[in-house]
């Protein structure tokens, strides 16, 4: 693993990397095999127009949002992708033992030589009751009923430990007598090292994600990437990429800061277009921060819904964070946005009821930028297929 690996291309006239979160979100009317799909055809369209990588990020017992499996995504995208970079944004590890991320990870990266990142965040990606059936700490029924669920940080206290030994089973390094010595991550380095053996030079990048203090703080002693997630935590944004650069200490992965930050980005033709697609996706967070998650509802239904004061106040302060209306707004937002944070790289999230819409707000983005088309080989395969 290099650098090279890590810092993206600018590419254009973009001030920094541009890359793509997709959280495989489901609207009303559709299923997840259309999301599914939906996702397919904007990876490769996100290679065909020079965004630097593509990731997908875990979540669970969410309607609205098709991303559990982080994996088994990637695994797909891959068939149908030959250039972008693909990678969790990411995986919650305390959901996970170690060894079975560096398992899934090694056979993605056998999949996909050289392009594959891994991106871990410390929280469950779901509420304490879900994050119990995931068995993170899971608690006797008796009491998970009584206390309604288990709390979220359950398993995020020993998140370096676990880190450290996720990354010892992807280097196959443990020290002589650890008791995981003689267990080996496959794919993985232990090939190399067998009879015959030829090992691929790559390993998966580790990124720490994170919304707070912790893992940036955690992410600048190791050397390692971070990437922090502006858009549902724009406040804390700046304190925490000033504390992983305070905190960053060089390393055999970096030999100076990098820092990407998630950004909620919507480019619509017209302006108007853009807020009824902001407001139908604020009404579905409304629905998530209240327990009602449901699928992302159509602008029309947003339209129509009476929101209480209390609600109106928290989407009005919601979408202060969206890039949205027409791309000469959204460029000038994102511009001052990376001004503003020295951010290394900008991965947008797009949320939105149509698919169109979603795949058209990125090609606005990318036309907005010069971004270069590149063209398709014979070789790459259908979408659809």
């Amino acid at each position: 693993m290099t650098p090279a690996e890590i810092r993206g291309e600018t590419k254009g006239t973009a001030p920094v990397p541009l890359s793509v979160l997709d959280l495989v979100t489901v609207g009303a009317g559709r299923t997840a095999t259309d999301a599914l799909r939906t996702s397919v055809t904007l990876a490769r369209q996100a290679e065909a127009r020079g965004y630097h990588r593509y990731w997908v990020a875990e979540h669970h017992s969410m309607p609205g949002v098709a991303s559990s499996s982080p994996a088994v995504i990637l695994a797909h995208l891959a068939a149908h992708t030959t250039r972008i970079r693909l990678g969790s944004g990411g995986v919650m590890l305390p959901n996970h033992a170690p060894l079975v991320i560096a398992e899934q990870f090694g056979t993605l990266e056998a999949m996909a030589p050289g392009r594959v990142d891994l991106g871990l965040g410390r929280a469950p990606g779901t509420d304490g009751a879900t994050a119990a059936a995931l068995r993170r700490g899971a608690l006797p029924h008796a009491r998970l009923r009584s206390s309604g669920g288990t709390s979220t940080h359950e398993g995020a206290d020993d998140f370096p430990e676990q880190l450290a030994e996720l990354t010892r089973f992807l280097d196959d390094d443990f020290p002589y007598g650890h008791p995981y010595g003689r267990v080996h991550a496959v794919p993985g380095p232990i090939q190399s090292t067998s009879p015959g053996g030829v090992q691929s030079p790559h390993r998966p990048p580790i990124w720490l994600l994170g919304s707070s203090g912790f893992s940036a703080r955690l992410a600048g002693s190791l050397g390692l990437p971070f990437a922090f997630a502006h858009h549902f935590s724009a406040r804390n944004t700046i304190p925490a990429l000033d504390l992983y650069r305070e905190s960053f200490r060089a390393s055999p992965v970096l030999d100076a800061p990098y820092a990407l930050i998630g950004v909620s980005a919507l480019a619509a033709d017209e302006e108007k277009e853009a807020r009824r697609q902001v407001r139908a996706a604020a009404l579905n967070m409304v629905r998530l921060r209240t327990g009602r998650p449901g699928l992302v509802p159509t602008p029309q239904e947003a339209e129509a819904y009476e929101f209480s004061v209390v609600e109106q106040d928290f989407i009005d302060s919601w979408n202060a964070d969206v890039v949205h209306g027409t791309v000469d707004e959204v460029r000038v937002r994102l511009d001052d946005l990376q001004k503003r944070t020295g951010a290394d790289e900008l991965m947008l999230t797009t949320h939105a009821h149509s698919p169109d819409i979603r795949l058209r707000s990125y090609e606005l983005i990318a036309d907005a930028y010069d971004l270069p088309r590149i063209p398709r080989t014979d070789t790459e395969v259908d979408p659809q297929a």
